[in-house]
């Protein structure tokens, strides 16, 4: 009987990992655009500020959780495609489809319920992100440019989120600068996925043959450009102080430094594990927001 209690114990706890795997943990760093409009607003010295938008954070990171589950679940046949994702939980048949798309319902609802009680501002920004990343996943995905154009409103979407639930304003700049990173992100992940996938693209995910490098590369060029200008005007009449120019020297090393890994090292397929594994970008990161911090709370 204590063998039998014992199976069952190791088969619910493999589940629940199976479940987290699912939720891709390591892609909730995404989220941490929510904290833009603490830093640039100077309510890092608030405390119900702070706890307020890391609890915006969580919120964002269980429903997009959730929505990779759903998304996993609409694409698990493609995913048999790809030499990684044909490994996840869903795809390859350890989690059954029913209890998946039980569970992120269920995590979806949960989570929306608790932003309405937190900030109804706030749970309408997430509503419209968990519609806008279900209808990607259903359709919007296979809809050349506008692909990425959806990912990069996502990100937006986040920035919002973290600003409406501590009653700030966000400026137009801090928006176009977000909005154009992303861009930037989703165009070097596409390249990635052209590289890794070849001949094989479009049989895991159907955009993919209208994609080439070639176009990719010259779609890249104008965004990387207009992200840097972009940012660098910003810096230049965000609040009172000019010194903000002195973090743009932290964004251009970041972004060259992407392009570097994602091209000589072939990391591009996957934004967060480049920004967890990668030391000098990491430490250009952390560098660039205390500066950031250091700037607004004190000149």
């Amino acid at each position: 009987m204590s063998d039998a209690r014992k199976e069952s114990g190791n088969s619910g706890n493999s589940k629940i990992k199976d479940v987290i795997i699912s939720m891709r943990p390591r892609q909730w760093t995404k989220n941490g655009f929510v904290f833009a409009g603490l830093i640039f607003s100077k309510s890092f010295f608030n405390v119900d500020a702070i706890l307020r938008v890391i609890l915006a954070f969580f919120l964002f990171s269980l429903v997009s959780g959730a929505l990779y589950i759903i998304n996993d679940v609409i694409d698990r046949e493609k995913d048999l495609h790809h030499p990684v994702k044909c490994k996840r939980p869903i795809a390859s048949g350890r989690i059954h489809i029913a209890g998946a798309m039980i569970t992120a319902l269920l995590i979806i609802v949960v989570s929306l319920s608790a932003s309405f009680y937190l900030d109804v501002k706030l749970f309408s920004i997430l509503l419209a992100y968990s519609v806008l990343v279900f209808a990607y996943s259903i359709k919007l995905k296979n809809i050349v440019i506008l692909d990425v154009i959806i990912l990069s409103m996502g990100f937006v979407l986040r920035t919002a989120g973290g600003a409406v639930v501590i009653g700030v304003w966000i400026s137009p700049w801090l928006i176009l600068c977000t909005t154009l990173l992303a861009l930037f992100l989703a165009l070097i992940k596409r390249k990635n996925e052209l590289r890794v996938l070849a001949d094989g693209a479009a049989n895991h995910r159907k955009i993919l043959q209208e994609y080439s490098p070639e176009l990719i590369d010259r779609m890249l060029s104008v965004v990387t450009s207009t992200t840097l200008m972009s940012y660098s005007l910003y810096t230049f009449s965000a609040g009172k102080s000019s010194y903000m120019m002195l973090t743009i020297p932290f964004v251009l090393y970041g972004i060259f430094r992407y392009q570097y890994l994602t091209s000589a090292r072939d990391m591009g397929g996957s934004p967060e594990l480049v920004l967890l594994q990668d030391k000098p970008l990491l430490i250009d990161i952390v560098l660039w927001a205390a500066a950031c911090v250091v700037i607004v709370g004190f000149f």
